[in-house]
């Protein structure tokens, strides 16, 4: 039916026939074929595992409030397993171009088996060894670097200064830098961050804006009010890990994955 005659129908207050049932499904599947972001997320070629895990890392709100787009040339930072990857792959691949940046190593060999494994989907992944400065990767030609529940190892390891300043000579000026990760109350003892896995907000802002980065503002999408961030084996209590094995492990279960803050920074336009 013509948008003339449907209008025709309801000046008149004669009732719209309903669509067919596979029409309306059929109008549901453009929708989603339309949202780049849901399609990859929707990926067949997704770990079973890491699909489960959508309702604690909610990527869908998380991708949209870094703002990234199927045309970007993105960095993930430290990939590790590949959780984001087998997401941004998928989401990069026609359109973008897509870096992923791990430290050489075991961590390194095992992205690049599952890469490999399927270069339908990850054949135009860009695996590149993590250095600083980063080698690898012209300076500002980014346009969106992503960093997953990463910056803590930063901190303890005390490298935090160094990455930085490496995301912000590959960003294009007015690039985005996003973050998530586990979130330490701001009156606890910052001591803690050397240990427990989590960090303070406000000392990830200290290490983006000495860097020179510009604070954007912060989803609570990935925000967790069940997780108090005191537990004495630190996050790594809590699922995924779950380090204290069968001790208590339904109420961790229940608690979920951590507290995290989703941050985003911008390299300023000169």
């Amino acid at each position: 039916m013509n948008r003339l005659a449907r209008a025709l129908l309801l000046a008149t207050g004669l009732a719209l026939p309903a669509l067919p049932l596979a029409a309306q499904h059929a109008d549901h599947g453009a929708h989603k074929a339309a949202d780049p972001i849901a399609a990859a997320i929707a990926a067949p070629t997704r770990t079973p595992a890491n699909v489960a895990r959508d309702r604690y890392r909610h990527p869908a709100e998380t991708l949209a409030f870094f703002g990234i787009k199927p045309t970007q040339t993105v960095l993930e930072y430290s990939p590790a397993g590949g959780w984001y990857t087998e997401i941004l792959a998928p989401l990069l691949r026609d359109k973008g171009s897509f870096y992923a940046a791990q430290s050489a190593g075991k961590g390194f060999d095992n992205l690049k088996l599952k890469l490999d494994a399927d270069p339908a989907t990850y054949g135009k992944v860009k695996l590149v060894p993590w250095t600083v400065p980063l080698a690898a990767v012209p300076k500002a030609s980014v346009d969106t670097v992503l960093t997953f529940r990463n910056v803590h190892n930063m901190v303890m390891g005390g490298t935090e200064a160094a990455t930085f300043k490496a995301f912000f000579d590959v960003l294009k000026p007015g690039g985005t830098l996003g973050i998530v990760d586990h979130r330490l109350p701001e009156a606890r003892d910052s001591a803690l961050e050397k240990s427990s896995g989590y960090l303070k907000v406000s000392t990830i802002r200290r290490i983006a804006e000495a860097a020179g980065f510009q604070y954007v503002g912060a989803s609570e999408v990935n925000a967790n009010p069940k997780d108090t961030s005191d537990w004495a084996k630190g996050v790594w209590t809590l699922p995924p890990v779950l380090t204290n094995k069968d001790v208590d492990r339904e109420k961790y279960l229940a608690i979920g994955e951590s507290d995290r803050m989703t941050l985003k920074f911008r390299k300023p336009v000169k």
